[in-house]
């Protein structure tokens, strides 16, 4: 009966679950593109894995703006970093990295294209990231020490600059200065805005001298040596960088320990924040919604006296009028959210294609779009329900 009733005015039913598409819509939309930034983010994060750390300077991530607490904090400097590595006896290994900015690099059979990644990086930087060799070897000690002109292409990189054959013990030049190619790593894909495997890794050493000051901040890669001991590290590692940088006693860490963990719970928090901006956005869409839906329902009960009337008579009671416009109100809300969840999901996984993440689904958001239109029904339908209902039948029936 509450499908007839709204089959017979489509163009107003059209226009009144309109306002309820719309923000059911907002809310999906959204939430789809997010949830597809944050499984992107997570399967990006898994190369860390369960017993990889990081400490830098600054926060990964910051949603405060500008910090004065931040951009007071010391560097980290490479001496720094090579006390700590001595110290660290419970890591497995201490990667040291640095980077050095988008470079310019060709070899004699080729020029990349702009905008490649040049890192700084020491020999344990490789077995903390899970960069393994796929030709040739990786950088060793000796070619940190000794601040040697060698490097290690990522894969693309390498196929770039060297289409006809092996780039192993081929020289490229980075900004005019020649580096000798001493391997190329295992791709490892793509991910967000490019080409995951487009880079090129120099010894640390190497790279302040002819690219950068001597007094920028490193990052560190720290690997423990298991999961169990992977806490006991994270302890000792702060320890130890706490006292190289002088932080006085139940003062705060002058600096970020970033761990797969930490780095997802500030992603969470962001994305709660949005979530709740949105809700609330959404929200005063549906509240409208349901004022335009009351108003349609007061319209509908004028209009449709009579027959209120006669159902009445023929021994309908209060309740039965009142579920029937109950029920026509959230059916009215409950083809908009329908509509609003599908037009969402499509919308937000299109975004998501032109950001080149994975497509995903919400079902617990979708689940709540519809509970949040039912409930938008059975509150704003209430009151014309309650009305029709306790109509004189009388006095209906002759109502013209």
């Amino acid at each position: 009966m509450a499908m007839s009733a709204l089959a017979a005015h489509k163009l107003r039913s059209a226009l009144t679950l309109l306002g309820v598409l719309v923000g059911v819509f907002s809310i999906i939309v959204v939430m789809t593109a997010m949830r597809a930034m944050q499984a992107k983010i997570e399967g990006e994060l898994d190369v860390l894995g369960g017993t990889t750390f990081a400490i830098q300077k600054l926060p990964a991530i910051s949603f405060e703006g500008r910090n004065e607490k931040y951009a007071q904090r010391k560097d980290i400097t490479l001496a720094q970093g090579m006390e700590l590595k001595k110290r660290a006896t419970r890591a497995r290994a201490v990667g040291l990295e640095n980077g050095f900015g988008l470079q310019d690099m060709a070899s004699d059979f080729a020029k990349a294209p702009p905008r490649v990644w040049l890192a700084g990086e020491t020999a344990d930087s490789f077995l903390a990231r899970n960069w393994i060799a796929k030709d040739g070897r990786l950088l060793l000690d000796s070619d940190v020490d000794s601040a040697r002109d060698v490097c290690v292409l990522g894969n693309s990189l390498a196929e770039v600059l060297f289409p006809y054959g092996s780039a192993i013990g081929e020289r490229i030049k980075i900004n005019g200065i020649n580096f000798s190619v001493v391997g190329v790593l295992e791709p490892s894909g793509a991910t967000q805005g490019g080409n995951q495997d487009n880079f090129a890794l120099i010894p640390i050493t190497t790279g302040f001298n002819r690219f950068g000051s001597r007094w920028q901040s490193i990052g560190i890669a720290i690997q423990a040596r298991d999961a169990a001991s992977y806490d006991d590290t994270v302890e000792q590692v702060r320890g130890i960088l706490r006292l190289l940088r002088k932080v006085p006693p139940g003062a705060e860490d002058d600096f970020e320990i970033l761990s797969k963990d930490s780095m997802m719970e500030q992603i969470n928090t962001f994305t709660r924040a949005v979530r709740l901006g949105i809700t609330l956005i959404s929200s005063i869409a549906l509240m409208a919604a349901g004022i335009g839906i009351m108003n349609i329902m007061l319209v509908s009960v004028t209009e449709r006296t009579r027959e209120i009337g006669i159902r009445r008579a023929v021994g309908a009671k209060k309740r039965n009028i009142m579920t029937q416009f109950i029920m026509e109100a959230v059916m009215l809300c409950e083809f908009g959210g329908v509509l609003g969840v599908l037009m969402g999901i499509i919308g937000g996984n299109i975004a998501a294609h032109f950001l080149k993440l994975p497509a995903v689904i919400p079902f617990d958001w979708a689940l709540i779009g519809l509970g949040i239109c039912s409930l938008v029904g059975i509150v704003f339908g209430t009151y014309p329900a309650y009305k029709a209902a306790n109509l004189d039948p009388i006095d209906s029936l002759r109502y013209e």
